[in-house]
């Protein structure tokens, strides 16, 4: 048997164990599908009834800024289609940099033709307009790869310069006009406190074998006051996929989720959640 041969076989049966210790049946055969779904609607309807909520315990006014003690790491269409990923009970949040953004930015919501605002939370972008809902000011982050806590804003600077042919009247009334493109975007430095924010946010993904089995993901988020050990509020989602045999399709951004939360958009939900506890201080 030629060496290439041996090496293909291997991975062909490698493939095949992981395919049965994962799934223990054939998802793409309907009967033992059909009944596979039966079993996980099962298990997540009762875990939705009975662990899956958000709760808060208390709230805390005229926060300025919040540490996160982990970011929704970087993640790849692979693992979106890996039934053991650890992030997929949140996965379509933002991530890295966008996770972080999405405390700083301000909320818009829809009003209505008398001009009260939505009570659906809206979506979360960072440019400053009318209406805005701010977010916090700063979020610290530690760095795993140097042990530092880092401070986190936000700021609009020179990206580029306007087209003078299409500003032209601008400049014949103002010599002085901007023309400057400007771009938010994240400032980091070190933090300059040596404690750390009293308030936190973190989380814990759970991978727990005969949920996976199923295609089921949870993930708990924790608000912290790490000045008093108290736990201000935890939200418990569950999360189920109808897609199990992930061949060019991403499961983990196909699901059911539960708690429903009332949003337009499920990207920002952790920032969504944190923000009815720590609730931003307002701007002047």
């Amino acid at each position: 048997m030629k060496p290439a041969f041996k090496t293909r076989l291997a991975v062909l049966l490698l493939a095949s164990l992981w395919a049965t210790a994962t799934w223990s049946y054939d998802p793409l055969n309907r009967t033992e599908y059909l009944a596979k779904i039966k079993e996980a609607e099962a298990y997540y309807k009762d875990k939705c009834e009975k662990v899956a909520g958000i709760k808060i315990y208390k709230t805390v006014p005229d926060v300025e800024g919040v540490l996160l003690m982990k970011v929704r790491p970087e993640r790849i269409d692979r693992e979106l289609a890996d039934p053991n990923w650890p992030g997929a009970a949140f996965g379509g949040e933002f991530y890295g940099d966008s996770y972080i953004r999405s405390f700083l930015g301000y909320e818009y919501r829809g009003v209505d033709k008398n001009g009260v605002m939505s009570s659906v939370r809206g979506y979360i972008n960072t440019d400053k307009r009318p209406g805005g809902l701010p977010g916090y000011r700063w979020v610290e982050v530690p760095d795993p790869k140097d042990g530092q806590r880092y401070r986190y804003t936000g700021s609009e600077k020179p990206s580029g310069k306007k087209n003078p042919q299409a500003y032209r009247a601008e400049l014949e009334k103002d010599p002085n006009y901007d023309m400057s493109v400007y771009r938010w975007s994240l400032d980091k430095v070190p933090s300059p406190s040596k404690t750390p924010p009293r308030y936190a946010v973190t989380f814990e993904d759970h991978v727990i074998p005969e949920e996976r089995a199923l295609w089921v993901a949870s993930s708990t988020v924790k608000v912290l006051d790490l000045k008093t050990n108290e736990v201000l509020g935890e939200m418990t989602r569950y999360a189920m996929s109808y897609i199990h045999a992930p061949r060019h399709s991403m499961p983990w951004l196909n699901h059911s989720i539960c708690p429903e939360m009332n949003v337009t958009s499920y990207a920002q939900s952790t920032r969504i959640f944190v923000d009815q506890i720590l609730i931003p201080k307002k701007e002047k």
